[in-house]
């Protein structure tokens, strides 16, 4: 073990993330002292580089691995998972995914990709910002803190993201193959909600017509 990955460790800070600023309170000293005790982590392989200024101890000095949503979370803070990477996530859909997808609140997509962690997109919706968090709950898994979209909220950030007009309940059940059971945990209470958040026609047309099919009625 690194002596900066034992100072990690003794800190607390085996299974976090970490910042320049974290990484230079637990070692202390000067900026030299660290860059040389990173440097040195990173070629032992105990130290991560996940992006400019964002680490983590590798693999064998965790106790939990990191979570794609974890890390999703703070690639880019502020986002929040959601499309077919919390579809899946919720057993809406029987496929595994392998891209972990986000939602954001500026203008501008992004994308990411680590050898270890894998591929993330962000993508900006068209949508009221003070609705932003509608719907989306906030997960602990082994200690990690998470942003996901419940599963209407998914499907509907979706349909927003694509520009997808109603066609029917067949492109839900057929196309993204999410069964009837799951459909008949929607209440009319979400879909209200949802109509706040989205400014696109058309995904506000599609929310009406979800709920004339499904057949939901005020309670």
């Amino acid at each position: 073990m690194s002596k900066l990955s034992h100072e990690i460790t003794n800190a607390g800070y085996a299974d976090r993330l970490m910042t320049d600023r974290q990484l230079a309170r637990i070692v202390g000293g000067s900026s030299q002292r660290r860059y040389g005790l990173v440097n040195r982590a990173l070629k032992a392989k105990d130290l991560v580089r996940l992006q400019r200024g964002l680490y983590m101890l590798s693999g064998q000095h965790r106790s939990h691995a990191c979570h794609p949503f974890h890390l999703a979370q703070n690639l880019l803070p502020g986002s929040y998972v959601s499309f077919e990477t919390a579809l899946s996530y919720h057993g809406w859909i029987p496929e595994s995914v392998t891209v972990t997808a986000s939602v954001l609140p500026t203008r501008k997509s992004r994308d990411y990709e680590h050898e270890e962690m894998g591929k993330f997109t962000f993508h900006p919706l068209a949508m009221n910002k003070i609705h932003f968090l509608e719907l989306v709950e906030r997960v602990q898994l082994n200690r990690q803190s998470m942003l996901v979209a419940k599963p209407i909220r998914a499907l509907m950030d979706l349909v927003c993201l694509r520009k997808i007009e109603w066609q029917g309940l067949d492109w839900i059940v057929k196309g993204l193959r999410i069964d009837w059971e799951s459909l008949a945990s929607v209440t009319k209470a979400e879909l209200n909600t949802l109509k706040q958040v989205y400014k696109q026609k058309k995904v506000k047309t599609f929310l009406m017509e979800l709920e004339l099919a499904l057949e939901l009625h005020d309670d």
